[in-house]
């Protein structure tokens, strides 16, 4: 298989990760009716698949030294299954949020080694190309999800969404098992291989784990609340949803096609600075009636196209005998930004009763990835420095 054939298998597994997450944020509304809860404990429920890799990535960087990237992605995406079922049993929001923290380790152990294993193939190789086809697994599951779950939901009842989201994680697990094989030529990372960071690494990776957690924290809190925005204005929760995932179907081809911008011609923070501008401007045409078609094509088509670009930073900062421990520790970072942030949002909707108030957060969040990826550039560039002044 070539490394092109590995990334097309890569990425509709990991498309599992995205239409299991899903799953909450699409059957929210039944959720509030069913459990009594309050849109701040919806929050801390999207936020509960996050949580585990506050605790648990650093270690599953580590194991990663022991045990084989297929091996760590398939138990993630069996986890995830796992996690599914506990949540189509509950029959209280404690059961939802035992089933969210099991899907959310696999989730941790799958994302972490999906990353791992392009940055392994596609090394100093149309890497940001890559990486922005890869994640955009991420907004086509939940595209899917969006849609799919919402109807499967309305249709069947809100466990279905879970189970359907199971049997993709199962399959996904299954074609990764029979089908990925690594490189031959990666650099041996097993035994006695360093698994410490360098000051100038650990710089890069918390400049790249910030932005990549700023990023996908305003991503989830903007799939959340804009089809509540939309309602306000008349829309059915459906036709919302629908509205909003069209931005997610959009991204798929634009986060490609950033990659290869920046590939090409480089000028990496001139595409963050106009693509998370052009991400605040479709929030502020959100809020206005009957802009959101217009508003969602703009996110996706702009706002969300720099995802690649941000994630490749993960892979460049770092070299391969180390990146199993240093995408464990940029893991450890994303996910604590991204468990804290959706509660924050929820709490922000039950206090003002506004749906456009957690969009303000999610402003906020994307006006943070420029001067993050300004910091990296900064650091990168002292790299290069210091090394010619050694020669």
């Amino acid at each position: 298989m070539t490394r092109w054939h590995i990334l097309a298998l890569l990425f509709l597994a990991r498309t599992a990760l995205g239409f299991q997450f899903q799953t909450l944020a699409s059957v929210a509304d039944d959720l509030v009716v069913a459990f009594g809860l309050d849109y701040a404990g919806i929050g801390l429920l999207i936020g509960l698949f996050m949580a585990p890799g506050v605790f648990l990535a650093l270690p599953a960087g580590l194991w990663g030294r022991y045990v084989s990237d297929r091996n760590m992605v398939g138990f993630g995406l069996i986890a995830m299954a796992v996690g599914g079922v506990i949540s189509t049993l509950a029959v209280e929001g404690l059961g939802l949020g035992m089933g969210r923290v099991v899907a959310g380790v696999g989730c941790l152990f799958a994302m972490i080694y999906f990353t791992k294993m392009i940055a392994d193939w596609f090394e100093g190789r149309e890497i940001a190309t890559a990486m922005s086809i890869l994640v955009m697994s991420w907004p086509l599951g939940i595209a899917m999800g969006q849609v799919g779950h919402a109807w499967l939901a309305q249709t069947y009842g809100w466990q279905v969404p879970f189970q359907a989201a199971s049997a993709y994680c199962l399959i996904a697990a299954l074609g990764v098992f029979l089908l990925y094989r690594p490189p031959h030529d990666l650099p041996d990372a097993a035994g006695g291989a360093r698994i410490a960071l360098t000051k100038q690494e650990w710089r890069l990776m918390l400049c790249a784990a910030t932005a990549w957690g700023v990023f996908n924290a305003a991503y989830v809190t903007y799939l959340a609340f804009a089809p509540k925005v939309l309602e306000d204005h008349g829309h059915t929760a459906i036709s919302a949803a629908g509205i909003i995932s069209i931005g997610s179907w959009i991204m798929i081809l634009s986060g490609a096609a950033s990659g290869q911008i920046v590939d090409r011609f480089g000028r990496r923070n001139s595409v963050l600075a106009i693509c998370m501008g052009g991400a605040i401007v479709a929030l502020l045409l959100l809020g206005m009636p009957g802009a959101g078609l217009g508003a969602s094509i703009l996110f996706g088509l702009i706002g969300m196209a720099p995802a690649g670009v941000i994630m490749a930073m993960a892979g460049q900062a770092m070299q391969p005998q180390v990146r199993a421990f240093g995408m464990g520790m940029f893991f450890t970072v994303y996910y604590a930004i991204m468990w804290i942030t959706p509660p924050v949002a929820g709490a922000i909707l039950d206090a003002t009763g506004n749906p456009q108030g957690p969009l303000w957060l999610t402003m906020i969040l994307f006006a943070a990835v420029v001067p993050l990826g300004m910091a990296f550039q900064f650091f990168k560039g002292a790299t290069v420095i210091g090394k010619e002044r050694k020669v």
